[in-house]
């Protein structure tokens, strides 16, 4: 078997917690075609980052990114920080040769994005690949209706409709923190959930989202600071925007993080000239398909994507037993790993991170001149 894979992760919050299980468990339940070792987690805390450490099976802790990532004994950088830093840990980490998987979004601003993007494409050049941590793709569900829609069963893509929801900012007294702030996040809604919809749309379709209109809107200016006081939210609360599709449909997206009683709602419906597939993050094991060829008897028809010959769960549980949000995670390892070995870029890259970087970007031009149609490729 070829050498350990030596893995350093930046950040242990939400997603650092979420990444260190799939690096735990992908090993254990796929034939991986090199080791893996959980190094290093880091940290600007030390004493934090070494509980991280204990907490989620990482053989040791740091709490400077810089000395880590210039060691000799470190093959890849996962990073789970807030995008404020992720062009700057992801560049430095391409340069000293390690592989990297970033969070989404790729960056708070499309310059940080090209710069990321450009520096994965020079390593790509030595063997070094950079992924995007848009780790919806690797649902089950998700990844079916993909293949489905390659192999022609819905036939010509002419409408998607897609909506990310969440309640969480619903109460105006939830404090201030760094996913509310634009210097931390780049956006809010708009990027944090928004970014997984224009991604799941563009993998599930196969196309790209060319042309966008949209409207973003602030609910709650200002929220509790935990040191006392009150702050300034500098991001949106919500986004809605139209987009044109690289294959001549249309496409409609909706983020919100003040969706009352909508908890992790990722839903898309494809809509095509020979059936149609819809999704819902918040019943992930399932898939609903319609076709127009089934006449009489049509109708949308649900799909338990729980069965060996669909996408990762032959690794898993008997048919039936249903995987959670955490299993796309490890599949997300699972592709990485692979790729790496194979010296083939793992999707989707940092230039598919860059042109949902675009698209954000896209939108909020087009917010701030009275919801004009954008070019996403123009975006800077």
């Amino acid at each position: 078997m070829s050498e350990v894979l030596r893995v350093a992760m930046i950040g242990h919050g939400f997603m650092g917690a979420a990444h260190s299980q799939a690096w735990r468990n992908a090993p254990r339940f796929f034939d991986l075609p090199r080791p893996v070792s959980m190094d290093v987690v880091v940290g600007r805390d030390a004493e934090r980052a070494r509980e991280a450490a204990a907490r989620y099976g990482w053989a040791a802790s740091a709490s400077d990114w810089r000395e880590v990532v210039a060691r000799d004994d470190i093959d890849l950088v996962d990073i789970c920080t807030p995008g404020s830093s992720h062009a700057e840990i992801a560049v430095a980490a391409l340069v000293a040769g390690k592989h990297v998987l970033c969070e989404k979004p790729l960056a708070n601003t499309v310059s940080e994005a090209v710069a990321m993007a450009d520096a994965a494409e020079e390593a790509a050049r030595r063997g070094v690949f950079a992924m995007t941590g848009f780790t919806y793709r690797r649902v089950p569900a998700i990844t079916l209706a993909a293949d489905l829609v390659r192999r022609g069963e819905i036939g010509e893509v002419r409408q998607a409709r897609a909506q990310y929801l969440q309640d969480w900012l619903s109460d105006a007294e939830a404090p201030l923190t760094w996913r509310l702030q634009r210097d931390e996040a780049g956006s809010g809604a708009l990027g944090d959930i928004g970014a997984h919809i224009v991604d799941a749309v563009q993998f599930v379709t196969g196309q790209t989202v060319t042309t966008v209109s949209g409207t973003t809107r602030t609910f709650v200016a200002e929220r509790p600071l935990p040191s006392g006081g009150r702050g300034e939210v500098s991001v949106d609360d919500a986004a809605l925007f139209t987009g044109k599709l690289s294959g001549g449909g249309l496409a409609t997206f909706e983020a919100s993080r003040m969706a009352s009683g909508r908890k992790n709602a990722l839903r898309f419906e494809i809509s095509g000239t020979a059936g149609a597939i819809a999704f819902d993050l918040e019943d992930l094991n399932t898939l609903q398909v319609f076709r127009f060829a089934d006449g009489e008897t049509a109708g949308f028809r649900r799909v338990l994507v729980t069965e060996p010959g669909h996408p990762y769960v032959a690794a898993w549980w008997p048919p039936g037993h249903l995987l959670g949000y955490e299993h796309g995670f490890t599949h997300q390892v699972v592709d990485l790993v692979r790729g790496i070995e194979k010296g083939e870029q793992p999707r989707p890259s940092f230039g598919d991170g860059l042109w949902v970087q675009r698209v954000l970007a896209a939108v909020e031009r087009s917010a701030a001149d009275d919801t004009r149609w954008t070019s996403v490729a123009e975006s800077r």
